[in-house]
């Protein structure tokens, strides 16, 4: 019989694997904290990636500790997400001990924990969850964690904390002003930029200084839409531009001013190149 602590540590260095990180305060948060917790007991409902749910077999741990997205709410598609993306996602990142980090779309939790072992005892996560039901979930799963509060309201309107990090678990077709004016400076947004239909992309920005933002997609996804961060006319054209293939191109963000000659995709009042911010070249 295998232990649940045997099945973390194969998990974490699997996860690992497979988003090509080797960070060992990653693979030790993925060996360390419990997925049963954030996500109930088996058996589970796992995405089959064309669309649908299976059932595991029994509520053996052996189902659950793998790279697999497990359903928290499938009537409405909310899921425990894909932990190799997070995985990515978290390492490119490279959050640092002591620093504050917002995680929008907590969920029940399980990458909001990712975050805390991340920032250490010295730093602090600020959560919000829109959904009530889960906001209270993800409250009592994350109660061993003093560095994490919960809030139970949008990460859209109005102003957030000062941060180092803002990390976003729901697809927007632009980063509200609210997001990006909260980056201290080096700090850094990661979120899912994503039309209306097909995959979209984890898009990395950092603040280089006051006005200036370097920018890159880290890799393709597709997330549950971030309410208030969406428009669909602006999901059409985000679909447009991604069928083209060359997101990989992307090095800046742009805020008002207006686009060049190297404009990508241009929103209101932001907009992404494929050159370089000046001070940066």
């Amino acid at each position: 019989m295998v232990s649940p602590a045997d099945l973390r540590s194969y998990y974490a260095l699997l996860i690992a694997g497979n988003a090509g990180t080797d960070s060992p305060r990653l693979i030790e948060a993925f060996a360390t904290i419990e997925r049963e917790r954030f996500v109930g007991p088996g058996p589970w409902k796992v995405n089959d990636f064309a669309g649908g749910y299976i059932d595991t077999p029994s509520d053996d741990l052996a189902y659950l500790y793998q790279d697999v997205v497990v359903a928290l709410v499938p009537e409405r598609r909310i899921n425990n997400g894909q932990p190799q993306l997070h995985a990515r996602c978290l390492a490119a990142l490279q959050i640092k001990d002591g620093e504050t980090a917002v995680h929008i779309g907590t969920g029940a939790g399980y990458y909001t924990a990712m975050l805390a072992h991340l920032v250490g005892s010295t730093g602090s996560v600020i959560a919000y969850e829109i959904d009530e039901d889960l906001a209270a979930k993800a409250s009592a799963n994350l109660a061993p964690w003093p560095n994490v509060s919960v809030s139970a309201q949008s990460a859209t309107d109005g102003d957030l904390p000062s941060c180092d990090i803002v990390y976003v678990s729901a697809g927007a077709t632009r980063p509200p002003d609210a997001w990006l004016d909260a980056l201290r400076p080096g700090g850094r947004l990661l979120f899912p930029l994503t039309p209306n239909i097909g995959m979209g992309g984890m898009l990395l920005v950092t603040r280089a200084a006051a006005t200036v933002f370097d920018a890159r997609f880290v890799q393709p996804a597709t997330f549950i839409y971030c309410e208030g961060a969406r428009d669909s006319s602006e999901g059409d054209e985000l679909a447009k531009v991604f069928a083209l293939g060359t997101w990989r191109q992307v090095k800046s963000l742009r805020r008002d001013v207006p686009p060049d000659d190297s404009c990508w995709y241009a929103g209101e009042g932001w907009w992404l190149s494929i050159r370089p911010n000046a001070a940066a070249e």
